[in-house]
């Protein structure tokens, strides 16, 4: 009997993967000043706030402020349209020195001796469907998010003209995918059934009220039309645009064969997505169980002294190579702990 399989991926400019990046920035400047820093950094982000803490011991200064502005920055949120940009949130500096209990059950004499400030169960997933050993719906959802990034920093496409005659992206840093599957009775992947693509967006088309503004370019009679325009615009683009670029840069032609006709789209099912990144939704920087299970690159901003990060990447480590060993076609790559 077959069935079908779906997975989910963010973009950078989710608020949880937003927090998920200034926790990682501080982790890799401490680690690069000092690399005995002992490090677990959470991060929350909301409408025009960054609130860092988390428990370090390490003989580095770090200029945390200027590491989050930076990271925000780079991800995209440089408008203050956004309710939230790198130049003018407010970042609070929660962090303190780790605590002297937990850090004497993990320095030891021995460097080979470390012990971990912490236990728990971790779960190890791989598979032989793709190249990077994730399920295949995983990696589809990950490169349309990609791709899309890609799109929004060139801006040569999906874009829009103001009344000025500048042509712009109208796309946001804030998005989600979600790709299912369809398998044979075989296991055997069949065709790529649905293609969710959630993404967030200017206002580009405003409604014509006698007071029109230089950043709507197309105009309607009512908001409920100018919802209606921009999102068909949307569907046909991501459709057209966004998925073609995705096929084309897959480089494997099995899985391009996959995208055939008959895909189900949802693009921006409730209809429009103008808020959206930290401003629409708090985001935290948290320990996925999901994305371990199923293999992707999980960001635990701590380092190997706590006991989640060794498990969890030895897991990984382990399911990698009983999967590796099923294949002939994989040269077996040294892994890299990223959580560092």
């Amino acid at each position: 009997m077959g069935y079908l399989f779906t997975s989910e991926s963010v973009s950078e400019g989710h608020p949880d993967k937003v927090a998920d990046q200034i926790s990682d920035a501080v982790l890799d400047n401490l680690l690069a000043y000092d690399p005995e820093s002992k490090v677990a950094c959470e991060t929350l982000v909301t409408t025009g706030q960054v609130v860092v803490a988390g428990e370090v011991k390490s003989n580095a200064y770090v200029d945390l402020q200027e590491i989050a502005r930076e990271t925000i920055n780079k991800i995209g949120y440089t408008k203050s349209a956004y309710k939230f940009d790198g130049e003018s949130c407010g970042v609070l500096n929660a962090i303190h020195e780790q605590s002297g209990d937990i850090n004497r059950g993990v320095e030891r004499e021995d460097p080979d001796e470390q012990g971990a400030g912490d236990q728990g169960m971790m779960f190890g997933y791989a598979t032989n469907e793709t190249e990077n050993c994730m399920p295949l719906s995983l990696d589809l959802s990950h490169r349309i998010l990609r791709v899309l990034a890609d799109i929004r920093r060139e801006g040569k496409v999906m874009t829009y003209i103001r009344p000025n005659g500048k042509e712009v992206t109208y796309l946001r840093p804030d998005a989600k995918s979600q790709v299912t599957i369809e398998y044979g009775e075989d296991g055997k992947p069949l065709r790529v059934h649905t293609i969710v693509v959630s993404t967030q967006h200017d206002e580009f088309v405003g409604v014509d009220n006698g007071q029109q503004t230089a950043d709507n370019g197309l105009w309607a009679k009512t908001q409920e039309e100018a919802d209606k325009m921009m999102l068909e615009r949307i569907r046909e683009d991501v459709i057209n645009i966004l998925i073609p670029r995705v096929i084309a840069e897959i480089g494997d032609e099995k899985i391009g064969a996959l995208f055939k006709e008959g895909i189900t789209y949802h693009v921006n099912p409730t209809g429009k997505f103008v808020i959206g990144g930290p401003h629409g939704d708090t985001g935290l920087r948290v320990v996925r169980l999901l994305w371990t299970l199923t293999g992707a690159r999980e960001h635990m901003v701590v380092v190997p002294s706590r006991a989640k990060t060794p498990a969890r990447s030895t897991a990984r480590l382990l399911m990698r190579h009983v999967t590796l060993l099923r294949t002939s076609w994989w040269q077996v790559w040294r892994m890299r702990c990223w959580c560092s």
